[in-house]
């Protein structure tokens, strides 16, 4: 039976609003932005396997728990694992993974919004048609120039995080539905129109090809490992997001078929969004393993030379932007949900977690430019040359969020009665647990271990 408290929050009002939400908190930067080149750098079509592969030993389970643990706890990340250590008889220091989780995510917001921002003055100079016969030269100087400069980078990182917290204070029904059952469609129809122009352009099928044709000989033990941790981070696992989400799930509602939902929509994203940005990068004789340069120098040059380019580069940017705002949205919510819980009115809360999150971001901007020298943690090999950007991505990517993920396997898997989560799980709890409990947990571990290597 749920643990889910009397006065548990709002719930989403129907299976399509939560998976609209939970697809909205996977697809984000990660999909539309990563995806891509890594698996450009890293052969194609057999990363893309492995990568499948990942998602099944890794993500799939791990969201299912996570969602789980959200509805049986009905609270904030926190609150969940505090109320669910308590049901399953536990220590209360289980309460220290949504703890870390929560930290995790607001450490994360902090820098993302930032990295968000980079849209909106693409978005404005595609509409006006500033990437018309672009240079490679040109276009690497116009993003060095909005990297170098604190005070644009301020202000989209402002108007970013503005968006954010501005659905976070609606809540549930007002704020959260209303956005992603309005922006995540229109994420998907401007993917297809992206892939509809690119069917156009003489070189969808070599980026078929390139996608879907398995090369093992292009694979090695670090592409392995690649595929292994973007399956992780790209289901928006061990920050709290799928919690908090899942403590809105209704009891009614399938976590495994929904969470399989999840997990295809959000691969197929990022398949789609591979499929929208090769050909047009083969159209144009570019390279497809650019590193995070393929988004914001590469494809301009691409969409500058080609018909329409000026529009389809505005649907572009606009598509990034969608995905990356139904992202920190749920990246919020763990801290908000919390601090609801603990009397703070719900805009309070939203504008508190959010001016805290902008002012760590703050840091991060300035890390880009008038702070590039500032390594702290120089006296760390490790850690030497990190700027703070780099630090908050390197702990909260290769330290955090899988110590978290680990624990997580470790208490649905080993610490909570197997009773309990067939309860919630169903018929597929006996494929389910074997996974979570035996496979997931070393795969983290190796994960783990080669991230900190």
């Amino acid at each position: 039976m749920s643990q889910r408290p009397a006065t548990s929050p709002a719930l989403w009002s129907s299976r399509f609003v939560f998976i609209m939400a939970a697809v909205g908190s996977a697809v984000g930067l990660g999909n539309i932005w990563k995806f891509p080149y890594i698996t450009g750098e890293n052969g194609g079509g057999a990363f893309v396997l492995v990568y499948l592969a990942c998602i099944a030993i890794i993500g799939l389970p791990l969201m299912m728990s996570e969602v789980m643990l959200g509805r049986r706890g009905g609270k904030s990340p926190i609150g969940t694992m505090a109320a669910v250590a308590a049901t399953e008889g536990r220590s209360k220091s289980w309460v220290g993974v949504g703890v870390l989780a929560t930290l995790a995510a607001f450490l994360i917001l902090s820098f993302y919004s930032v990295i968000a921002g980079w849209t909106m003055p693409y978005i404005v100079s595609a509409m006006s048609g500033g990437f018309n016969n672009i240079s490679a030269d040109h276009s690497g100087e116009l993003f060095g120039q909005l990297l170098a400069s604190p005070g644009q980078l301020l202000l989209w990182h402002s108007v970013f995080m503005g968006l954010t917290v501005l659905v976070s204070a609606g809540g549930v029904r007002h704020g959260l539905e209303r956005a992603v059952t309005k922006l995540m469609p229109a994420l998907f129809v401007l993917l297809l129109i992206l892939v509809g122009y690119a069917t156009t352009t003489g070189h969808f099928g070599q980026a078929v090809s390139f996608l879907f044709k398995p090369d093992f000989s292009a694979l090695t033990a670090e592409s392995i490992l690649i595929a292994l941790g973007h399956a992780f981070f790209t289901l928006s696992l061990a920050s709290g997001a799928m919690m908090a989400y899942g403590a809105y799930l209704p009891k009614n509602v399938s976590i495994a078929r929904t969470a399989v939902v999840v997990a295809v929509m959000d691969t197929g994203v990022a398949l789609l969004a591979g499929l929208a940005i090769f050909p047009i990068v083969f159209a144009h004789g570019l390279a497809a393993g650019e590193g995070p340069g393929l988004i914001f120098v590469t494809l301009p040059v691409a969409f500058g030379q080609m018909p329409g380019g000026s529009f389809f580069a505005s649907l572009f940017f606009v598509l990034l932007l969608f995905a990356a705002w139904t992202s920190s949205i749920s990246m919020l919510e763990s801290l908000v949900s919390y601090l609801n819980e603990k009397g703070v009115g719900r805009v309070t809360a939203a504008i508190g977690g959010g001016v805290a999150a902008w002012l760590v971001g703050i840091t991060t901007l300035l890390s880009l430019n008038v702070w590039s020298d500032v390594t702290p943690l120089d006296m760390f090999s490790r850690f030497e040359g990190k700027t703070l950007f780099d630090l908050y991505d390197y702990v909260t990517a290769n330290i955090m969020m899988p110590i978290v993920a680990l624990l997580i396997a470790v208490f649905v898997g080993w610490k909570m009665k197997p009773a309990h989560s067939a309860s919630e799980l169903g018929g597929w709890h006996k494929l389910w647990f074997p996974v979570v409990r035996y496979l997931t947990p070393v795969a983290l571990l190796i994960v783990f271990y080669f991230n900190l290597k």
